[in-house]
């Protein structure tokens, strides 16, 4: 779900997430634990069902502090967050730089940008810097978009080449912090700018 997401959809997946309301802890534990199982060793898109999911259950999970409990024991390869004690399923985003790799369970930062291995960190950073004015197309002001002359021109072309560079998320970004994490998520699409993950193709 997206920070930028409208009060339906929020509504939405809301009511999608009731049913993780009526597990018992052990069960939602159990059912966590085996759904990072099934996520491990792969790069998911963050719209992915089963990673939507995952989220959902999880956020309940979190409210319920199941993990603190340790009523069942995750994946062994998923070290636990600093962020919540979670196990760690870092999602990547365009404010990469600024909130590190985000949390799927507390929605915290899950691992500081600078904790991130330092020659991924650079990719990363290279990517933002690039993702950071293509996406401030989209809040341009009126002088700004005076300016561009065209402006639903420079909106597509703005679309456009974030649609580029969320592919390069998933194809060269999250494959790289693979090689460190059991699983990664990206992020697959920009509200604001209005592009869907089904426009994004890897």
């Amino acid at each position: 779900m997206s920070e930028h997401a409208e009060a339906p959809n929020d509504k939405l997946w809301r009511e999608y997430g009731d049913v993780f309301e009526d597990f018992d802890d052990l069960t939602l534990a159990r059912w966590l634990a085996q759904t990072l199982g099934q996520l491990q060793g792969r790069v998911w898109r963050s719209s992915h069902p089963l990673v939507g999911a995952y989220r959902l259950g999880a956020q309940a999970a979190h409210e319920r502090q199941i993990w603190l409990k340790r009523l069942v024991t995750p994946p062994r390869d998923y070290p636990e967050s600093v962020c919540c004690r979670a196990p760690l399923l870092p999602l990547i985003t365009r404010d990469v730089i600024d909130q590190g790799l985000i949390c799927q369970h507390c929605n915290g930062t899950a691992v500081a940008f600078g904790d991130i291995p330092m020659d991924v960190q650079k990719l990363l950073r290279n990517w933002a810097e690039k993702y950071a004015p293509v996406h401030q197309v989209a809040h341009w002001d009126d002088r700004q978009q005076k300016r561009a002359g065209n402006y639903d021109r420079a909106l597509e072309d703005a679309a456009s080449e974030a649609e580029r560079l969320l592919a390069a998320a998933g194809n060269k970004l999250a494959p790289a912090l693979l090689e460190f994490y059991p699983a990664v998520l990206w992020e697959d699409q920009d509200e604001c700018l209005d592009v869907r993950p089904e426009d994004i193709a890897l």
